[in-house]
């Protein structure tokens, strides 16, 4: 079984401790680096080469904002997992807008949190439930200018769906009965045609326009 490698990256050293200390004792994790800022972040990153990076928003010298797209640079591939202990909803739109794949609270429970790593590692976005209605109502008011849907054919509206639901692009080629490569080509048309930027921005405008139902 490959593990997940998951970097940590936590200013305060009794925080960074315990969450190490939980994935640690996850059989299909392993942490393969710790930071305590963003300037040692992208110097593990380019090191320890993760798949999932547990991410801090408040940080000395470099904070997260300001990090994640650096990460996407150095590791484009790596998924970015926030864990912060502000639910701001512009915080978390910034988040998402500058490549953060979910954004979790500090005080979600440990087993959400499991599950949040192996949802970001799988490519599926994982915002907490209690600020995921405020980053859709901030999404409304920041993308006016997203194209209407009635511009993506019929297989890229499938696609639209079935990533609102949270499927991977491997579930949505099954689930499609197309080829893995096929569906990354629909979500490359649907971001340039909505003006979006990544992954999780199309789950929350799928959300916001009622388009997370079954496909037909």
């Amino acid at each position: 079984m490959n593990k997940i490698r998951v970097l940590v990256v936590e200013d305060q050293s009794i925080v960074r401790e315990g969450m190490v200390a939980i994935l640690s004792h996850q059989a299909d994790i392993e942490v393969v680096g710790e930071a305590k800022d963003g300037i040692e972040a992208m110097q593990m990153a380019r090191k320890a080469k993760p798949d999932v990076i547990l991410l801090d928003m408040v940080m000395p010298r470099q904070d997260g904002l300001t990090t994640i797209p650096k990460l996407k640079e150095i590791i484009p591939n790596a998924k970015i997992l926030v864990l912060s202990s502000f639910a701001e909803s512009n915080r978390v739109y910034q988040a998402v807008k500058t490549g953060a794949l979910g954004y979790m609270l500090k005080d979600t429970p440990r087993v959400q949190l499991l599950q949040a790593i192996r949802d970001v590692a799988k490519g599926h976005a994982s915002i907490h439930p209690s600020i995921a209605m405020k980053v859709i109502s901030d999404f409304d008011d920041t993308s006016g200018t997203c194209e209407s849907v009635e511009h993506l054919t019929k297989r890229e509206m499938e696609t639209l769906r079935l990533i609102a639901r949270g499927l991977s692009n491997q579930e949505i080629a099954g689930t499609l009965v197309v080829h893995e490569r096929t569906i990354a080509k629909y979500v490359s048309s649907i971001l340039n045609k909505l003006h979006l930027a990544n992954r999780t921005q199309v789950a929350l405008y799928a959300i916001r326009e009622g388009l997370a139902s079954a496909v037909n």
